[in-house]
């Protein structure tokens, strides 16, 4: 419930779309190649998504979950892969059932 309402789906929809938004700036400094150092300390602020997701990748991994869209962005953020590898390395992925 708390999901579907105001603080769930519109959070996530400003978080990603709004101007202000810290979590977009930083994830449209890192689609233009700039090295999250740099992008943070330019910031001057938190963005909590870089936390956040290297917290959801480190849980997947200890529960054995297969989470790739999180490690794809995890390894944008870690500067292990460029967006654009990230990106064709998801679409090369084989599709299959999700669930468990």
């Amino acid at each position: 419930e708390t999901f579907m309402g105001l603080a769930g789906v519109g959070d996530l929809v400003l978080t990603c779309t709004g101007d202000l938004s810290r979590n977009r700036r930083v994830g449209l400094a890192l689609a233009k190649g700039e090295p999250l150092p740099r992008i943070l300390a330019e910031l001057g602020h938190v963005a909590e998504g870089v936390a956040c997701c290297r917290a959801v990748v480190a849980r997947a991994r200890a529960r054995n979950l297969e989470m790739p869209v999180s490690e794809a962005v995890l390894a944008v953020i870690e500067g292990r892969v460029t967006p654009a590898d990230a990106v064709a390395g998801l679409l090369a992925r084989e599709p299959k059932a999700e669930g468990g």
